[in-house]
């Protein structure tokens, strides 16, 4: 499994910082708090965290200006959180140096999907190379797949699919965060997208959904992947 990450969790609303900072935490991560763009970058600097989660509402500087301050004197992965979701304003943000963004209201199964995104491309994680769920063996170095120990030819989105179900094993997964982590589509997207390309998944593992071995669907909450004696 992915290690968890040092969060730095820039965030005004008193009631938001405790609440996502608790359901971080609770996911295994370590967080630590800040509510204004000055001591964020006071601490960006002495904590070195893994991760900054950046809010850009804050009291004292806009996000945006600190972002721009701490891509001065950090190269530490930025997470922009903000309920501006137009297309230009997301793309000023990238090019000021943030490596993704969630729109609010978001969950922290979609934060910390993102993290494990980011830091995935950071090269920042210390994953086992190889997931096994039963005899569904999956290989992130090479993008091979097996089970029963025959070889399974999957299409790009369809192994990413696969393999964010897999690091969450036993777990139920939205389709939002699907969308999230697999399409990194923080806000739109469509449900049918992940539907699509599951029952494509499905059938190259030999299943479908009226007859499940590793995928299962939970009506109106998301997708668990388990191995069949777990399942």
């Amino acid at each position: 499994m992915p290690r968890m990450a040092q969060v730095l969790l820039v965030e005004d609303d008193g009631a938001i910082r405790t609440a996502l900072t608790r359901a971080l935490r609770d996911q295994g991560h370590t967080v630590s708090a800040v509510g204004s763009g000055m001591p964020a970058l006071s601490a960006a600097v002495e904590q070195k965290p893994d991760v900054v989660l950046l809010d850009l509402g804050l009291p004292d500087v806009d996000g945006a200006d600190v972002l721009s301050m701490l891509r001065a004197v950090s190269d530490v992965p930025v997470i922009v959180a903000t309920a501006r979701d137009d297309e230009t304003e997301m793309v000023r943000l990238l090019d000021l140096g943030a490596d993704d963004y969630v729109i609010k209201p978001y969950t922290a199964a979609q934060v910390t999907a993102r993290i494990r995104a980011v830091l995935r491309r950071m090269g920042r994680t210390d994953e086992d190379p190889v997931i096994i769920v039963g005899n569904l063996r999956i290989d992130t170095r090479s993008y091979e797949v097996t089970i029963d120990g025959r070889p399974v030819e999957l299409a790009r989105k369809e192994f990413e699919l696969l393999l964010a179900l897999a690091r969450r094993a036993g777990e139920v997964v939205t389709k939002r965060d699907l969308l999230a982590e697999v399409w990194q589509l923080a806000w739109g997207g469509s449900d049918r997208t992940v539907d699509v390309h599951l029952s494509w998944l499905r059938r190259k593992l030999g299943e479908s959904a009226r007859e499940p071995r590793y995928l299962h669907s939970v009506r109106g909450v998301g997708v668990r992947l388990a191995a069949p004696e777990d399942s």
